[in-house]
């Protein structure tokens, strides 16, 4: 029997399976060994859309979190990603691989000067203990509360310890699970900051061929003993590596990034509550703290503390909350470098406190697809005038903001596969 050559194709690649007796009449048996080489690789990913109304006018300096740069007062493609991999098997020696690719404003940020590329890894499985598996390539970082995929969040909006974080390293990650109660990660990376691939320091450092980054996360895991608690989960994470050099600070200093966080079931079924608790401690940071005429390098760290509250009303339907206190007089700097445009200079105005308030109500109309709607209010607690401004959407720089509240209104729809 003939057997088309794009029915032959798809089958090379694994989408269509041909039976055997099939094979057999064909003149391509030879596509059996292919077929099971992919029998086991998996394809997901989603498509992330939204729109976002800010009441007011002016959005020359919106509120300086992750992603919502360029966002205001329209609709929105935010990212499409697309996941190639392999699970490890469940012999001793297994090996598996992730290849994920991603598009879209989001993903720019995401990926940073890899673009597309977001994670490219091999996993390898060594029969030591109960399994040691690493991770060899570029890899989302360890620390947070929140994911780089906004699917994966109890909110659309992102916090401003997410803001503060790292989203992929290159390098190598072991990770080790003692028993069902505690894992274990670490590993070392080129780079602490989010970079483009193989890049051995950040722009301006001076470079050290042997300088690279640790990072490690301890999670504990509460057993099927603690009843309603069971399944709880506490999370302590410890990064350190080189920081970049500045116009103002000429030799490279070290950053270090604490975060701690945790997610608590209840003898309420239905809810569950989190916190979270970023701190980094950056010398390289440029720009005074608010008020000063002179940088002060030992005053540069930003945290943010964070709570989360979800409660699961129906099967389709999920409300959410959270609160965030965000401090440090290098904040307004750090927000702007790590989520602005390129652009030199500093934002108009130093602010050095922030409260966030996010409300968020889930509801799945349809199947694979994830529809949320969004009440955001983010505060300038310091007294300064820290968003708004009339002017280009985006700019930033130059353009004095002329409120101290934010308020957004999001709807996003998430399609996944």
């Amino acid at each position: 029997m003939k057997i088309e050559k794009w029915t032959l194709g798809l089958a090379a690649i694994g989408l269509v399976t041909l039976s055997q007796a099939l094979l057999a009449q064909s003149e391509v048996p030879q596509l059996v060994p292919i077929q099971t080489a992919l029998s086991a690789t998996t394809i997901s990913g989603y498509v992330d859309t939204s729109a976002v109304w800010n009441p007011g006018t002016g959005n020359a300096n919106p509120a300086p979190y992750a992603f919502n740069v360029g966002k205001q007062d329209g609709f929105n493609l935010n990212a499409v990603d697309l996941k190639i991999a392999k699970a490890e098997g469940e012999e001793a020696w297994a090996a598996g691989y992730v290849a994920e690719l991603s598009y879209g404003p989001d993903a720019r940020a995401i990926d940073a000067g890899a673009y597309p590329i977001r994670q490219a890894y091999v996993e390898l499985k060594v029969p030591v203990g109960n399994g040691l598996n690493f991770e060899l390539g570029r890899w989302d970082s360890l620390l947070g509360y929140e994911s780089s995929d906004s699917m994966k969040n109890p909110n659309y909006t992102r916090s401003y310890g997410k803001t503060f974080e790292p989203t992929e390293n290159t390098g190598l990650l072991a990770s080790y699970k003692f028993c069902d109660a505690f894992s274990f990660q670490a590993g070392v990376a080129d780079t602490l900051d989010t970079l483009r691939v193989n890049a051995r320091h950040d722009p301006g450092a001076y470079p050290v061929e042997s300088k690279k980054a640790a990072l490690t996360l301890a999670t504990l895991t509460a057993p099927d003993s603690w009843g309603s608690f069971k399944g709880s989960t506490l999370v302590a994470g410890f990064d350190h590596g080189q920081g970049a050099d500045t116009a103002t600070v000429p030799s490279s200093h070290d950053r270090t990034e604490w975060y701690v966080g945790a997610m608590v079931n209840t003898p309420v079924k239905a809810l569950t509550f989190g916190a979270s608790w970023d701190w980094i401690h950056d010398l390289d940071l440029a720009g005074a703290p608010p008020g000063a005429g002179t940088t002060t390098l030992e005053a540069h760290y930003i945290s943010a503390i964070a709570g989360y509250a979800s409660y699961k009303v129906t099967e389709k339907l999920t409300l959410n909350g959270r609160a965030e206190w965000a401090n440090g007089p290098g904040l307004a700097d750090a927000l702007y470098l790590d989520n602005g445009p390129a652009a030199a200079g500093a934002p108009a105005v130093k602010f050095d406190k922030v409260l966030a308030l996010t409300g968020t109500v889930q509801y799945q109309l349809w199947d694979n697809v994830l529809s949320r709607i969004e009440v955001r209010w983010d505060h300038a607690a310091d007294g300064a005038d820290a968003f708004g401004g009339t002017g280009a959407q985006g700019t930033f720089f130059g353009i004095p903001p002329n409120k101290k509240n934010e308020v957004t209104i999001a709807a996003n729809v998430i399609y996944k596969f």
